[in-house]
């Protein structure tokens, strides 16, 4: 692709989309490529942050779910949030954080995964949960409205 029509595919998109669009997909493109290390006294592991579903913990044993397995690792659930917040995950209760992305709905006190698995929150962090995830469907549905 030359420069020329890379520009014009640029703006072409801009036209379309809108300046604030341009800037969303290149951060989901450079935070889909960010990646998670794993890191145990016999293994380490390297996972992309996007294929995270949510952490869960007991003692000091994290679990961390994806969607192509499960990995295990020694630590707190704070450190391992303080690193995945940027990416939007939050705390939904005492022991589990979770990627706004991958929730699909919430019911009461549950939240459903977009693999069907379900999850409580807790009434501590509801309030927070519900701000979270109705400001990402609120900021997809005002971006989907645009491009029509």
């Amino acid at each position: 692709m030359t420069n020329r029509t890379l520009q014009s595919n640029i703006l072409t998109f801009i036209a379309t989309y809108g300046e604030s669009a341009l800037q969303k997909a290149m951060q989901q493109y450079i935070d889909g490529q960010q990646e998670y290390i794993c890191k145990t006294k016999s293994y380490t592991s390297i996972i992309k942050i996007r294929d995270i579903y949510y952490l869960e913990i007991k003692e000091h044993n994290i679990t961390v779910h994806t969607n192509h397995g499960t990995y295990r690792k020694y630590g707190t659930l704070s450190q391992e949030l303080n690193i995945l917040s940027p990416y939007g995950f939050i705390k939904c209760n005492q022991s589990c954080i979770v990627s706004l992305n991958k929730i699909r709905t919430i019911q009461n006190n549950d939240i459903i995964l977009i693999n069907d698995t379900m999850l409580h929150i807790s009434r501590l962090y509801a309030p927070k949960v519900l701000a979270a995830f109705n400001r990402k469907i609120y900021t997809s549905a005002s971006h989907n409205n645009a491009k029509k």
